[in-house]
């Protein structure tokens, strides 16, 4: 799945369950691996992590298409000017928000933490402040988006 606008893109993939042989452990056995590369102004860079379970994947493309619908609501800042985002995951390494709307067009904010972060912040151990990538795109572009994710998760079922 890419998200991309002028500036910046989000590309996310999911590469392959974290462990390739079952355990019995429906929550061991459902970690994916997911590749993302990302172009900031700032710069460019990658990551490879188990960061969602096969069933966050599947809410990922969900939370989209509420977000083309307008079922998603605006994020406001919180005291400390941070962004709380309104999809998050067990592993607290991606999350996403609702940037802006308006007229056919949608600002998702990506937040990046710490292993999807970008290698030139401090490496602080436990540091939570994400790093956030806003994508302007069209309510066509999304949908497209969360299609694509959708097909990719087709190779990942719940084992």
């Amino acid at each position: 799945m890419l998200l991309t606008s002028n500036e910046c893109s989000v590309e996310l993939r999911p590469l392959g369950y974290q462990f390739s042989v079952t355990s019995g452990d429906s929550y061991d056995d459902n970690w994916l691996v997911i590749g993302g590369r990302v172009r900031t102004p700032d710069g460019r860079w990658s990551f490879r992590e188990p960061v969602l379970l096969t069933a966050e994947g599947r809410r990922l493309s969900r939370w989209l298409r509420a977000a083309v619908a307008g079922r998603i609501a605006v994020a406001q800042p919180d005291t400390e000017g941070g962004w709380s985002p309104s999809l998050t995951f067990t592993e607290s390494v991606l999350a996403f928000s609702l940037a802006s709307r308006s007229d056919g067009d949608v600002v998702v904010r990506v937040h990046l933490s710490l292993e999807a972060s970008p290698p030139w912040r401090p490496d602080i151990e436990g540091d939570m402040v994400p790093y956030d990538v806003e994508i302007e795109l069209t309510e066509v572009e999304l949908l497209r988006a969360a299609n694509e994710w959708d097909r990719e998760l087709l190779a990942y079922p719940d084992r």
